[in-house]
C-alpha cells in the first residue's frame, strides 16, 4: 500500500518509467512503461536512489531488488 512517497525520479529504461520511494513503511515503487506498479518492501532509501540512477535501472532491479526484497503491486 502506498502511504507518502517522499521522491519519485523518471528513469530511461526499456520496462521502467520512474523509480519512487516511500518512508512509511519503507519501499521503493517501479512504475513500469505499462502502467502497472511494484513495491519492493523494505528497500533503503539509498539503494533506491542508486536504482533509480543506475546506468542500467533494469540490471539493477535484477541483481539487487528481485528475489531479495518482498514484492507485490499496488
Amino acid at each position: 500500500m502506498l502511504v507518502s512517497v517522499k521522491w519519485s525520479k523518471d528513469v530511461y529504461s526499456s520496462n521502467v518509467s520512474m523509480i519512487s520511494w516511500q518512508e512509511e513503511p519503507p519501499a521503493m515503487i517501479v512504475t513500469w512503461q505499462k502502467g502497472k506498479r511494484s513495491a519492493y518492501a523494505g528497500v533503503p532509501e539509498d539503494l533506491a536512489w542508486d536504482v533509480a540512477n543506475a546506468p542500467s535501472v533494469g540490471t539493477m532491479l535484477n541483481t539487487d531488488i528481485k528475489n531479495r526484497y518482498p514484492h507485490s503491486y499496488v
